[in-house]
């Protein structure tokens, strides 16, 4: 007897999606890293206390996180779009470090609008030229 060929055998399953070791590594790596750089820059060479602690895990698992999804749903973005949030993602990043180091908002806000927009050119590049 013939089967139509959109119908499932019996037994088997679709394949569980997984995450790749680079897909949640390297979100925490780069979360890691910027919560020790904010938790050295804060705690200035004094004595680690528990609040400047707290900044340093929130800030990264924040990082980790966000970078986390942009991995999983920047397939699905426009190259615009995915370029725009690479950028977005590294000049806030770069201006909330920025602004640790008693420095004025209105500096830490240019120099992460200014870093933000050279992480879009550059991914736009990057996305535009290795189009499939």
């Amino acid at each position: 007897m013939a089967v139509h060929a959109s119908v499932q055998a019996r037994g088997t399953r679709a394949p569980a999606q997984r995450h790749s070791i680079l897909g949640w590594a390297l979100p925490v790596t780069l979360g890691v890293i910027l919560g020790w750089y904010a938790t050295s820059i804060v705690r200035g060479g004094g004595v680690l206390t528990g609040g400047q602690l707290a900044l340093g895990l929130i800030s990264g698992a924040v990082l980790a996180v966000l970078c986390f999804g942009l991995g999983r749903m920047q397939k699905r973005l426009p190259r615009e779009l995915r370029a725009a949030a690479y950028g977005a993602l590294f000049g806030g990043s770069i201006g909330f470090l920025y602004s640790l180091s008693d420095k004025s908002v209105l500096a830490a806000s240019v120099l992460g609008l200014l870093t933000g927009a050279a992480m879009l050119v550059a991914a736009f590049y990057v996305f535009y030229t290795h189009e499939n």
